[in-house]
């Protein structure tokens, strides 16, 4: 059962499995307007459905991708199905500089793999989010994540964007 409550104007405290874990509830998860999973969908409906918005030439560009993927569609799509990912994501940090702003997080996958991260988003003149950069630490990590993401995107996203399947799994 998910349970949120509300900790600032940024964050959501979610408790999910008897895990407690803080979500962001600005920029690029408003900015889809999406439901990527059961965390990410109440976190959306908590923050009352806001909507920041995404240019429509967005660029994701991130380390579990061979190459950038851009449209608003096409990185909507990438997003949500990367969130599915997560059993818990926290956002740790968080500083803005112009039309910057920089999420420094940590997050856990595949049943015991932790994976850190920062985020940038740049908004154009408009206020859109024009380019969003998503870096991934460990490498192995990454990696996994890259494979994971392609197997959960099944074509919808050309496979040639993820690492394929044989190369990458992580033991700890």
């Amino acid at each position: 059962m998910n349970e949120f409550k509300h900790q600032n104007i940024h964050k959501w405290r979610c408790t999910t499995d008897g895990r407690d874990s803080l979500l962001d509830a600005g920029d690029w998860k408003t900015a889809l307007n999406i439901e990527p999973s059961r965390i990410f969908a109440d976190t959306l409906a908590a923050a009352g459905g806001l909507t920041s918005g995404l240019a429509a030439d967005v660029v994701l560009e991130s380390s579990v991708l061979n190459r950038s993927i851009t449209g608003r569609e096409n990185v909507k799509l990438v997003m949500a199905c990367a969130s599915t990912i997560y059993q818990r994501l926290e956002f740790t940090k968080e500083a803005a500089d112009g039309s910057r702003r920089y999420l420094e997080w940590r997050a856990r996958a595949f049943d015991h793999v932790d994976i850190k991260g920062v985020t940038i988003i740049r908004r154009n003149e408009a206020g859109a989010i024009a380019h969003l950069a998503c870096h991934y630490r460990p490498l192995a990590a990454a990696l996994q994540f890259s494979v994971e993401l392609g197997r959960r995107l099944d074509g919808a996203i050309s496979d040639s964007y993820f690492l394929p399947s044989a190369t990458s799994t992580i033991t700890s």
